[in-house]
């Protein structure tokens, strides 16, 4: 990826930072920004963990209406943005192998919150907010919202919180199992810092199989989870690092995990 203006990549070990750097914006996403983010998840190499997070105050705010030149009386087809560059990023996140944190340091509004939400684990500061911003604009919550939402709280809160568009706290979030975590806002950086390596010391490909299985396990019935369960403990309890997992607990000793 050559010369990006829109996100910054930070390479610390085997752990990938990536922050969406609008913030003069809140971070709202153009066609730019989403090119670069893009090109910077297709070209994470040897990393094991992401994390994802926003510059400034905010964490995301969605969409830039100024991107898409939306002028009165004039038609627009969202459709053909949704396609083009939401969806892609939504499935993107979710087939990743690595487990992607986001470090949600502000708000996080419309596609903003959805793609927060998309990721494998959140943490967020107790001063973030989650707003689902659609209805005030006739419009339903895209990027993996309406799918997300009721999984993650149920229907009647799913239902509220797009319906009434109203903030959530990032506490009542944690609270309602919307997000992971909320911590104080100077204990953010902390919080997600440890989380990162503690995940990038963890056997990377039982990390990506249990990625991998939960987020599908909708698709399934008890009896067919069941036998993925033991072709996939089969699968992993083969691998190099299984072994090495047993020898260094056996031997009292850090394990040295390979991917392999």
């Amino acid at each position: 990826m050559s010369n990006p203006e829109t996100i910054l990549v930070e390479r610390r070990g085997h752990v990938a930072r990536i922050t969406l750097n609008r913030p003069e914006r809140l971070n709202s996403f153009t066609r730019a920004m989403h090119a670069e983010l893009r090109d910077a998840l297709a070209g994470l190499g040897d990393a094991r963990v992401v994390v994802l997070t926003g510059a400034g105050r905010g964490f995301c705010a969605g969409q830039d209406l100024n991107d898409r030149a939306v002028t009165p009386g004039q038609a627009v087809d969202l459709g053909e943005t949704v396609a083009e560059s939401w969806n892609p990023l939504i499935r993107t996140l979710a087939g990743l192998p690595q487990p992607v944190i986001a470090r949600v340091n502000g708000v996080a509004a419309g596609a903003g919150a959805n793609i927060a939400l998309a990721c494998d684990i959140v943490v967020a500061a107790i001063s973030a907010r989650f707003i689902q911003s659609f209805s005030a604009l006739g419009l339903i919550p895209d990027s993996g919202g309406s799918w997300h939402l009721p999984r993650l709280v149920g229907q009647a809160r799913a239902l509220g919180l797009a319906l009434a568009g109203e903030p959530l706290s990032a506490e009542r979030a944690a609270e309602w199992g919307l997000i992971w975590k909320a911590v104080d806002d100077a204990a953010l950086d902390g919080e997600v810092d440890a989380l990162a390596e503690r995940l990038a010391a963890l056997p990377p490909l039982g990390l990506a199989a249990i990625k991998r299985i939960v987020r599908t396990s909708w698709q399934r019935g008890l009896d067919e989870e069941l036998d993925l369960q033991r072709d996939e403990m089969r699968r992993l309890g083969f691998t190099e690092d299984y072994r090495e997992g047993v020898a260094a607990f056996l031997e009292k000793r850090p394990p040295l995990f390979t991917g392999r």
